[in-house]
């Protein structure tokens, strides 16, 4: 391979570059866009009244075009560059580095992934902020400020996401140095957004009525939908995170398969113990939470270990929904924490458990794996309370209560779901 380099570019001939694992990468990331859009749009819009529907959606959408053009200016740069061991430079800022000279025959590379044009890597990753950012508006919906929520969205994803995908993802990042495995986000993606998701709903308070009505979904078919696309665009996350078409990849879509399966009837089976019933709503978080837990060690262990994962975290993710989110007293309106924090945190520290040497190529620890935990989680949880506190400067974080009353769709947005 040839390679150039020259005011922070990394050129190679483009007849280096690997089709088939670019052909792999381009699918995975309309996969993991797919997760967002339609995916959590559908998921979330289907769990509020139908008072807040329109407004949970254009949320949705409209932060994931937010932060595709934070990641667009600032945040791959700051993640995916080399600088120092807690932030990357400017040099990619802008994407103002990347090249395709067709004269000379040669495209800009990462160095993180020279096999593949850099473009369509810093798009991969940019879907990864993109669904993690809008992950964390199912812990505020029916009552934040959409203004507040688009400029909170657009600083977090740049000065919350972006530095600890370069702790975790950067080859110079600190807890990449330390020894953590994160195959495709656990601590990244659902930690981060989970635990910045319970600062969140605690900083604006609880809804008008909780705890003293009941909030009933405005449609279970429409999460349901949304869970399926989740679970086909979760083959592209993990299987993607390999970066190849290879047996790595093909082992992370078979153990995010059976992990999925075994996270919905673990939480049906405690829920109709603990409940008397199995519903749909919990055969759908549990599939969320085995996908949440197996995601940071899809590239890593066995199918035997996938299916433990999927089963303890079923569980997990039931009772961090439940007795935990009853003990905390947030109102995090659709269990972000419950699902994506616990489930994260518990397949993080079992990525150790179960991580196989033959596959991973190193040996994991708990301990390396419990510091990246709450390294992230102590970040993401100051990082977003203090945004919080300085975009309430500027601007009222929740919606006023006669809005909140009347719907966030027709208040906020002057629509509505017939």
């Amino acid at each position: 391979m040839t390679t150039y380099k020259g005011d922070g570019m990394q050129m190679v001939q483009m007849a280096a570059i690997d089709k088939a694992d670019t052909a792999w990468l381009l699918v995975s990331t309309v996969l993991v866009l797919l997760m967002t859009l339609p995916g959590i749009a559908l998921f979330y819009a289907g769990l509020v009244r139908r008072k807040n529907v329109v407004n949970t959606m254009v949320a949705v959408f409209a932060v994931a075009a937010v932060v595709a053009l934070t990641w667009f200016a600032l945040g791959y740069s700051l993640a995916f560059s080399k600088s120092s061991a807690w932030l990357g430079g400017l040099d990619r800022a802008w994407f103002s580095s990347m090249r395709l000279d067709a004269a000379a025959g040669t495209v800009s590379v990462s160095h993180l992934a020279p096999h593949l044009p850099e473009s369509l890597y810093a798009l991969f990753q940019m879907a990864f902020a993109v669904i993690t950012t809008t992950l964390i508006i199912g812990a505020v919906v029916e009552r934040m400020r959409f203004s507040a929520l688009l400029l909170f969205s657009a600083l977090w994803s740049v000065l919350v996401y972006a530095p600890v995908a370069h702790w975790v993802w950067e080859s110079d990042g600190w807890l990449n140095k330390l020894g953590a495995l994160d195959f495709a986000g656990g601590a990244v993606v659902h930690v981060n957004a989970g635990v910045s998701a319970l600062v969140c709903a605690a900083m604006l308070g609880r809804r008008q009525g909780y705890g003293r009505q009941a909030f009933e979904p405005h449609s279970l078919g429409w999460t349901a939908m949304g869970a399926a696309l989740l679970l086909i665009g979760w083959f592209g996350f993990n299987a993607g995170s390999a970066l190849s078409a290879d047996g790595r990849a093909a082992l992370a879509m078979l153990v995010t398969m059976v992990a999925a399966a075994a996270g919905a009837l673990s939480w049906m089976l405690v829920e109709w113990w603990v409940r008397g019933a199995p519903t749909l709503l919990g055969v759908l978080s549990g599939l969320i939470g085995g996908l949440v837990a197996i995601t940071p060690a899809a590239g890593f262990v066995q199918v035997g270990g996938a299916v433990a994962i999927g089963l303890i975290a079923g569980v997990a993710c039931f009772w961090g929904a439940t007795w935990l989110k009853r003990r905390l007293g947030v109102d995090d309106s659709l269990d972000v924490f419950g699902v994506h924090g616990v489930g994260g945190i518990a397949g993080s520290l079992l990525t150790a458990v179960f991580a196989d040497r033959a596959i991973a190529g190193v040996d994991a620890t708990v301990l390396n794996q419990l510091v990246a935990v709450a390294a992230v989680a102590l970040y993401s949880a100051v990082g977003s309370a203090i945004l919080l506190t300085l975009i309430r400067v500027v601007l009222p974080l929740r919606v006023t209560a006669q809005q909140e009353l009347d719907g966030l769709d027709v208040s906020l947005h002057q629509e509505s779901q017939n």
